[in-house]
């Protein structure tokens, strides 16, 4: 996982705050290295895999630990699990947030401030040649800054949508936006992150999507939809999915070539969204649709380390 600096700026605004990161797993373990949670003194969000491991890290927190702490998970925590993890805590709010800048973030959490000569040559070997740093390396955590999150445009605020929205939401990396054509449409609490927009037509608000960002169209009316793709396609996108069945999507093919799109254009677009298999359920559109995001973000992520190391 990478450092997402625009994740933990909006988490500073609700004050200084705890980061608990596992820096290092051997074994069988409950997360994976990267995995982390914030703490405050009223709340938590994240997760390093529940159970009494968390439990018991929330607590050191709140008491205001700060630096490394190796675990063995059976001996310590009674877990089945016969790994160990190495946990990081860092104090965290607005300004040292703010501080942060670059590729990658070295810092100690230990007492020695001197960067060692060990972490001087992995940060060189990893802006020269694209390899990946150990995350800790004696008491020094580095972790790599997240590049700009994947827009991501729901269309549509119904039932649909809605489970997208929650499904989606928690994901890191996306910056999503949510558009529909009235405060009534949207329901009374929006998942922290995600931007609503509201337009009488909505179709309007694509001049304001990057070009970049992915689409999934999801209204309540056909003729929104078949003006949403016409206007996308004039636009640019990167992705663009919409909910129907296999006669819609003749209509809309059909449709779509007479406003003067060639079929190479139409084609980019999917129909239906998510993983038809799983059912038409909102959650099972939902599920089907975020495993196939984070497949190919995964799969896009992958691809450009593997062009950074061959460069």
């Amino acid at each position: 996982m990478s450092l997402d600096l625009a994740y933990l700026a909006r988490a500073a605004e609700r004050g200084p705050f705890t980061r608990v990161v596992v820096a290092r797993a051997q074994g069988s373990v409950p997360r994976e290295e990267g995995a982390a949670m914030l703490v405050w003194p009223d709340r938590i969000e994240g997760t390093i895999g529940g159970g009494a491991l968390e439990f018991s890290t929330i607590e050191k927190a709140r008491k205001g630990l700060i630096g490394i702490e190796k675990i063995p998970l059976g001996p310590a925590m009674a877990q089945c699990c016969g790994g160990a993890v190495t946990l990081a805590y860092e104090a965290l709010d607005a300004a040292s947030v703010a501080q942060i800048t670059g590729d990658w973030h070295a810092r100690p959490l230990g007492p020695d401030m001197s960067e060692p000569l060990a972490v001087t040559r992995a940060l060189a070997r990893a802006r020269d040649r694209g390899e990946t740093p150990q995350m800790l390396i004696g008491d020094w955590l580095i972790e790599r800054i997240a590049p700009p999150r994947q827009p991501v445009w729901i269309w549509g605020a119904g039932h649909v949508g809605r489970a997208l929205v929650g499904t989606l939401a928690p994901l890191p990396g996306l910056s999503i936006s949510w558009a529909d054509s009235g405060a009534e449409r949207f329901p009374e609490t929006i998942p922290e992150g995600v931007a609503p927009l509201i337009a009488e037509n909505p179709a309007d608000l694509v001049s304001l999507a990057p070009a970049n960002a992915r689409h999934f169209i999801v209204t309540y009316s056909h003729a929104l939809d078949l003006e949403l793709c016409h206007r996308l396609l004039n636009h640019g996108f990167t992705g663009l999915g919409l909910i129907g069945s296999a006669s819609k999507w003749a209509r809309f093919r059909k449709r779509l070539g007479a406003l003067g799109h060639v079929d190479a254009q139409i084609s980019r677009i999917a129909c239906p969204i998510g993983d038809p298999s799983l059912g038409k359920h909102p959650q099972a559109i939902a599920l089907g649709v975020a495993t196939g995001l984070v497949k190919e973000l995964t799969a896009a992520r992958a691809a450009t380390e593997r062009g950074m190391r061959a460069g």
